[in-house]
């Protein structure tokens, strides 16, 4: 196979930085104000912001509660309806498999995500989930951007808890 044959995403957009740099905010809110794992999460449907979430797994006493996922569910709610085809959905660390599937199931077009989570991470490091061509829906996935910043917070959130 030559290069050319190789599809290659497109570059991330400003649009796209402003978004991600609202979905870093989220994570650092909800580092600071609700001692979480700092994961933030803005979805996109056209020009609106139409659900942000940040983690709150400890906040709620619930495993579900991860950044992807209350931006779903606050989604969901504004727009009546459990599926976004179309939206796009950037969050500051790879999903998991159990954001993969429900970004699945709610038809997300696009997700762009920062930093790779190389032990758990469902957008191409771990698993493919997003892409599966066993799912009757495929996601379009770019990682990377911002993807310093968000590390960073995640390593010095771990670091001051050891």
């Amino acid at each position: 196979m030559t290069d050319e044959n190789i599809s290659q995403p497109a570059p991330f957009s400003e649009q796209d930085g402003s978004y991600m740099r609202r979905a870093l905010q989220l994570a650092a809110h909800a580092r600071d104000a609700e001692n979480e794992v700092p994961v933030g999460a803005v979805l996109v449907q056209g020009d609106d912001i139409i659900g942000l979430g940040w983690n709150r797994n400890i906040t709620l006493n619930d495993p579900t509660a991860h950044a992807e996922i209350q931006a779903l569910r606050a989604a969901g709610e504004k727009l009546a309806n459990y599926r976004m085809p179309g939206a796009t959905l950037y969050v500051t660390l790879e999903p998991c498999a159990m954001c993969a599937m429900a970004l699945v199931h709610a038809r997300i077009g696009r997700v762009v995500y920062a930093a790779t989570d190389p032990k758990t991470g469902a957008a191409g490091s771990v698993f493919d989930i997003l892409i599966s061509e066993r799912h009757n829906h495929r996601i379009e996935v770019q990682g990377g951007l911002l993807a310093e910043e968000s590390a960073a917070m995640l390593r010095d959130f771990f670091r001051s808890r050891r």
